[in-house]
């Protein structure tokens, strides 16, 4: 009888997880807390094809019979540590990983780990454009497409997006190279408390699982201190006079362009990525593809032709003077304040609101005295946003029903700039953030 093996979730990596589990043999069992018709449709299709794999498939509930006697669980990263399910299984012993570390653990293919609170999709993208220049580089992890679809294939590098529920249920991943864009408060009723949010994170960076390279940000307090645990430690946006340079392969920026060591890579007028956040994110990927081996004029061009991945900052259209930005990836404070602060000596209608996390908004209300004209407020966090801006001393808000109703109303004010940036999660008034931005992004082109 084949090894029994219990999958958690009816979604991208479980799926994927349980195909590649069923191709190598084992007896695979996937199991999925929600009805067939709340799981998400896109999944629905593909329950009949999991069944004709000879997967065992079961919705709405997590039976003994699914769960006993399995080696091992591969779980979805969505599933909190305190959930009901994890329990039974830590009761019945059964060890519960990833499906980055299942990956890890059935190739020799070297994984690229990007993690932080920010800008890690950005940055994950943009490694994965600048590496395919010379290499096989794809995707894959939390950025949506699960690496076990991928280790079967022949590829140079997996660059591999690590979100905090995935890194924490890793134990013998090691990556080749491990970037840390930054670290500010998010997911903490999920992981219960900071410390445990950010131990989730350090996992991957500290043995046993210590990278080839350590990649950190020198204008993160909390990452500067936390490198003195680390090994071969490289720094990007770090000064030229400071201590930490600990090879040639630092990242900075002066004279208006950014360098890898004592080597010009990009001016930032040439950089198709705004803000400083996006400059230490192109920073990042550098040190990276010097790492490779990768030549400058090689790297320079890659940064140059890339597209900034949607919702982040992205930029829609131009009309009547108005440039407008979808930012909706922005679902916390810290995100928000990362594209305020993004714009300078302009005329900005930000849009913010959804569904709170409750997190503080003390920066985020000085950020948006310093750069934002006006606020437009939507969604549940409406009344705790607004007596938090007027607490602060901004008082030029105004309140709308929808995020139509919103766009109308900037429109109307002829800014120079109107911005989403929600500082909120989605889920009072959208499937997700992608929804929002979509939302955004057509109401905005049928102008």
């Amino acid at each position: 009888m084949s090894e029994k093996v219990l999958i958690l979730g009816l979604s991208k990596s479980g799926i994927a997880a349980a195909k590649f589990l069923a191709g190598k043999g084992y007896s695979v069992y996937l199991t999925e807390s929600k009805s067939t018709g709340e799981v998400r449709e896109e999944y629905r299709p593909q329950i009949k094809e999991l069944e004709a794999l000879g997967i065992r498939v079961e919705c709405g509930g997590h039976s003994d019979e699914f769960i006993d006697g399995a080696s091992f669980a591969v779980t979805s990263p969505g599933i909190p540590p305190k959930s009901e399910i994890f329990r039974r299984l830590g009761e019945k012993n059964i060890k519960i990983i990833s499906e980055i570390e299942l990956a890890y653990l059935n190739t020799d293919i070297p994984f690229v780990a990007i993690t932080g609170t920010n800008g890690k999709t950005t940055t994950t993208a943009l490694v994965s454009h600048i590496l395919s220049k010379k290499f096989s580089a794809p995707v894959c992890g939390n950025i949506g497409v699960p690496p076990t679809s991928l280790i079967e294939e022949k590829h140079d590098f997996l660059v591999c997006e690590i979100s905090s529920y995935q890194a924490q249920m890793t134990e013998k991943f090691k990556a080749k190279y491990a970037c840390w864009t930054n670290f500010t408060p998010d997911h903490i009723d999920w992981h219960g408390g900071l410390e445990n949010y950010f131990n989730a994170k350090a996992k991957i960076f500290l043995p046993p699982q210590e990278p080839e390279y350590v990649i950190l940000n020198a204008k993160d307090e909390k990452l500067v201190e936390f490198s003195k645990k680390c090994k071969n430690v490289i720094f990007f946006d770090t000064d030229e006079t400071s201590d930490s340079l600990l090879t040639t392969h630092y990242s900075l920026i002066k004279d208006n362009a950014i360098y890898c060591g004592s080597e010009k890579i990009i001016d930032l007028k040439d950089c198709p990525l705004v803000g400083h956040h996006n400059y230490q994110n192109i920073m990042c990927a550098i040190i990276i593809a010097k790492l490779v081996g990768m030549n400058n004029n090689d790297i320079r061009e890659r940064i140059m032709s890339f597209n900034a991945p949607e919702h982040r900052l992205e930029k829609v259209r131009e009309l009547n003077g108005i440039t407008f930005y979808n930012d909706s990836k922005a679902t916390n404070p810290e995100a928000s304040i990362v594209a305020i602060d993004s714009f300078n000596n302009q005329n900005v209608a930000l849009i913010l609101g959804g569904r709170d996390k409750n997190t503080d908004l003390t920066e985020m209300c000085h950020s948006i005295n310093k750069h934002i004209t006006t606020v437009l407020l939507i969604g549940e966090a409406t009344e705790r946003f607004e007596k938090n801006l007027k607490k602060n001393g901004f008082s030029n808000i105004i309140k709308e029903h929808s995020l139509e109703d919103a766009i109308d109303e900037a429109i109307s004010l002829k800014p120079d700039v109107v911005l989403l940036s929600p500082a909120c999660a989605s889920f009072d008034m959208f499937k997700s953030y992608e929804h929002r931005g979509e939302v955004f992004k057509n109401y905005v082109l049928s102008k």
